[in-house]
């Protein structure tokens, strides 16, 4: 018996821990489970020949929005090619409407409702020593009809499975050897202490597990000192409210402290508003770069708010996120999601307006997903909510956003994206997100500008774009395109030493004698940069930034010495030109 447990993911860095888990749980039978990992960027030829070489008896696919359309085209040739090859899903992508999967697709042999581990187990005692009948296994839906319902998974039960997934790597790419020098390298390591949540957001599946379960923390520490020992760059906790319990985090997070290896980073999603004071106060102790933290807002509209069931007091939520910002030790995203109820397109300017004022490290800018099994789902006719037939189901349009509007945040969450969540543009930003009415308004005429000049057909380079955003500014303020230059000059080497010039940097060769005897200092390195300024550009505040310096401003950039939030470089004033 040969089972093949198969993932498609996103993309390279990413990993599958549930077929590991499965794997993992089901050991007696190890070594008749094998698992292979492709991503959506494999064709479905290359999937097809490399399944078809493996020849299994049986390919269980773990079934995602972000996957299935790409799942949905294995399904219809595989029998061709392996008619004899049995199929089995799970996943939450097909647990909330299993039957109507089976109905649509005859060539399976069933599908694993919910948590799979005790039902994968099972299911491997019942092809390797032919008990107990499918029927018999709970939380299988088959051409029959479902199964009794599977209790929930006793997490400390769970095998703890990356010592394994160390010595046998993945199946990434379709055809290639498994073995992987490291497989830690280059990928984002998942990790989960806890299911469930206690909250019950429309929009999450999360919501409905409402039995919040959580791994012992002697095991998790245990756990989280391979992940140290073995220095991976980044471990992601899956856990959908990783503070819901205080207790629980605040252990967690002091064992990380105390055994911190000044490499790995601990990536958390959390609710703020019920951080309380104890907690910022460890949060501050810790080394920059240590942790993470993921906020999802989603709206700051009271009404959205209680509409989608989202508990959250947003005063209180300013407060801490503005806490933790004083650290200067933490990396913050925090998320919107557009299209939800009651919350129409200047509404959701206004989300955005009070989100930005937080200033996150990152504001994501999301969709509505419509998520089968949510209570969303049920509401979407009312709601007057019409998404895509096709996964991720991502909002089309509402009663209150239509698809013109839906199309035009589209555009302002790229221009997020490439100008403020890219870290290569703060300086400018401060400076130019002044010139308007809000926040908002500033991208919003950025993506016009985009649009105008058909830069969103033809996706600019990293380099021109600082080109681009000059342009722009050049044409809304024309009389302060010297201050933009300077600021684009700044912006561009904190984060790299050009090879080459800008074409907007300021003319150096009336300084070159003061950048000589600059260069002679003792502390100047041949990895460092030297500019002039003639504004402020270097300052944090806005306001400072746009003062004239008393005299031209020699400043030195050392990249030796990066920031280990913003990997900026250090800045230091050499003295004036």
């Amino acid at each position: 018996m040969k089972m093949l447990l198969t993932a498609v993911n996103a993309k390279y860095i990413h990993s599958n821990p549930a077929v590991y888990s499965l794997k993992a749980y089901a050991s007696r039978y190890g070594d008749q489970i094998e698992i292979a990992e492709y991503t959506i960027n494999n064709r479905t030829e290359a999937i097809l020949a490399d399944l078809y070489r493996q020849a299994p008896e049986a390919i269980a696919f773990s079934c995602y929005i972000w996957n299935f359309r790409e799942i949905r085209e294995l399904l219809a040739e595989l029998p061709k090619i392996l008619p004899d090859t049995e199929l089995w899903l799970g996943g939450p992508e097909v647990s909330y409407d299993a039957e109507q999967v089976m109905h649509d697709f005859p060539q399976l042999t069933g599908i694993m409702v919910g948590e799979g581990e005790e039902t994968f187990l099972e299911l491997m005692r019942h092809y390797c020593e032919g008990e107990p009948a499918l029927p018999e296994i709970r939380g299988l839906c088959l051409h029959d009809g479902m199964t009794a319902a599977r209790e929930l998974t006793d997490l400390d039960k769970i095998p703890f499975f990356y010592e394994e997934y160390e010595k046998t790597g993945c199946c990434q790419n379709t055809g290639n050897d498994t073995s992987v020098a490291n497989p830690f390298q280059n990928r984002i390591i998942y990790y989960e202490s806890s299911r469930g949540c206690p909250y019950r957001c429309s929009y999450c599946l999360s919501s409905i597990d409402k039995t919040v379960r959580f791994r012992s923390p002697d095991l998790v520490k245990r756990e989280l000192s391979f992940f140290l020992e073995k220095k991976v760059p980044q471990v992601k906790f899956v856990d959908r409210t990783f503070n819901c319990s205080h207790e629980h985090a605040m252990e967690i997070w002091r064992f990380l402290l105390d055994h911190d290896n000044g490499v790995t980073n601990f990536h958390f999603e959390i609710a703020a508003d019920i951080i309380n004071e104890e907690e910022l106060k460890l949060l501050h102790a810790m080394r920059p770069g240590l942790v993470q933290m993921e906020i999802g807002v989603q709206s700051t509209n009271p009404e959205t708010l209680r509409e989608i069931h989202r508990t959250m007091d947003v005063e209180r939520l300013r407060y801490v996120v503005e806490r933790i910002r004083e650290g200067r030790n933490i990396h913050i995203h925090l998320d919107l999601i557009a299209g939800l109820p009651f919350e129409d397109y200047d509404s959701f300017g206004r989300s955005f307006d009070e989100v930005y004022a937080m200033k996150p490290s990152q504001l994501q800018l999301g969709f509505l997903k419509v998520l089968k099994g949510s209570h969303m789902h049920e509401k979407a006719s009312e709601y007057g909510i019409i998404y895509r037939s096709e996964p991720p189901y991502e909002v089309l349009y509402s009663r209150w956003l239509p698809y013109d509007k839906v199309q035009k945040l589209k555009q302002i969450e790229e221009m997020v994206e490439l100008y403020y969540n890219s870290g290569q543009f703060t300086h400018t930003l401060a400076v130019l997100e002044r010139e308007y009415d809000s926040p908002f308004r500033m991208y919003e005429r950025l993506a016009q500008y985009y649009e105008d000049k058909g830069y969103f057909s033809n996706s600019p380079s990293r380099a021109y774009r600082y080109e681009i955003l000059l342009r722009f500014v050049s044409e809304e303020s024309p009389e302060k395109e010297a201050l933009y230059r300077e600021l684009l000059t700044c912006d561009m080497y904190l984060r790299e030493k050009c090879k080459s010039r800008p074409s907007f940097a300021p003319d150096l060769s009336p300084y070159r004698q003061a950048l000589r005897q600059a260069e002679e200092r003792p502390d100047f390195r041949k990895t460092d940069h030297l500019e002039v300024f003639t504004y402020r550009v270097w300052e944090n505040d806005a306001e400072e930034m746009r003062r004239a310096c008393h005299k031209p401003t020699i400043v030195r950039f050392s990249y030796e010495n990066r920031s280990p939030l913003d990997h900026n470089a250090a800045l230091h004033i050499v003295g004036e030109g």
